[in-house]
């Protein structure tokens, strides 16, 4: 968690870092996604020579291309996400100011979209 007025290009590199280990599949576990998706706002070469420097393929949108590069059907999911977070009142402004009360509101969030989810597929 950070403050409103960072700007998100700073947190990319320790967003990326903090991802723990992904267990499922017999072996070592996953440490890094395969690729990494952003938009226009992430477009710097700097950004994604370090991105790469990671063992992460960037696929991030360039700025003054024209719009349907494909990345949207992808990005479309986490955008969802995130406005049905919005539904709840706490999360849409965000009044705490602990971070640990803000995370929690932000888990059951989480658990109630997944648990709406599941009992709409019955």
């Amino acid at each position: 968690m950070t403050g409103g007025n960072r700007n998100d290009v700073t947190q990319l590199l320790p967003l990326l870092e903090a991802i723990p280990p992904v267990r499922g599949k017999p072996g070592r576990p996953r440490r890094r996604p395969d690729a990494v998706l952003a938009d226009r706002g992430y477009d710097h070469d700097k950004y994604r020579r370090l991105v790469r420097d990671l063992g992460i393929q960037p696929l991030i949108a360039r700025r003054g291309a024209e719009h349907g590069s494909g990345l949207g059907r992808q990005r479309w999911v986490v955008e969802r996400a995130f406005a049905l977070l919005h539904h709840f009142r706490r999360l849409r402004i965000r009044w705490e100011v602990r971070v640990d009360i803000h995370q929690a509101f932000l888990s059951l969030g989480c658990a109630l979209i997944c648990w709406r989810r599941l009992n709409s597929l019955r």
